[in-house]
């Protein structure tokens, strides 16, 4: 098994194991087609947007994933540099769990998170990752407030 940082020549891995996580996570048949919309949105991130995206991979085949998303707020006292980021699709096949891949997957992308000098990194964490993301010294945290467009639509 080897770590690599994805490019664009890997997207094709990349998304099929994202939705493959996607489907384990959200307990969704393989049967079930993703919108299309969805999927050029994806690629399109992926392709052009301030992220990383570390693959694991066993003989040409992505076994696991773990992206981190870069943001710049405004400053704040806590985080002068108003730079941030965000984990997602923590990953790994059902078959090589339990052998370390995704805490070096982690201690992969919050390397290079100190490295671009992000002051903090968020996630949201299933239940069954908590335990890993506590032994890369995530805390856990109160939900902050969210406002979604879809539930303010005008009604006609």
């Amino acid at each position: 098994m080897k770590l690599i940082k994805a490019v664009n020549t890997d997207l094709d891995m990349v998304m099929d194991i994202r939705l493959e996580m996607l489907r384990a996570v959200n307990g969704l048949s393989g049967g079930i087609p993703f919108d299309k919309e969805f999927i050029n949105n994806t690629r399109e991130y992926f392709k052009s947007s301030g992220q990383t995206t570390v693959l694991a991979v066993e003989d040409s085949e992505a076994i696991g994933c773990a992206s981190i998303c870069y943001i710049n707020v405004m400053p704040t006292f806590d985080h002068p540099t108003g730079k941030r980021a965000h984990i997602m699709n923590v990953y790994t096949r059902a078959d090589y769990r339990r052998q370390g891949i995704a805490l070096k997957m982690m201690a992969w992308l919050m390397m290079e998170a100190r490295q671009k000098g992000i002051t903090e990194i968020s996630l949201d964490a299933t239940e069954a990752g908590q335990a890993l993301y506590e032994k890369c010294g995530f805390v856990r945290a109160e939900e902050c407030m969210v406002w979604h467009e879809a539930g303010h639509k005008e009604e006609k």
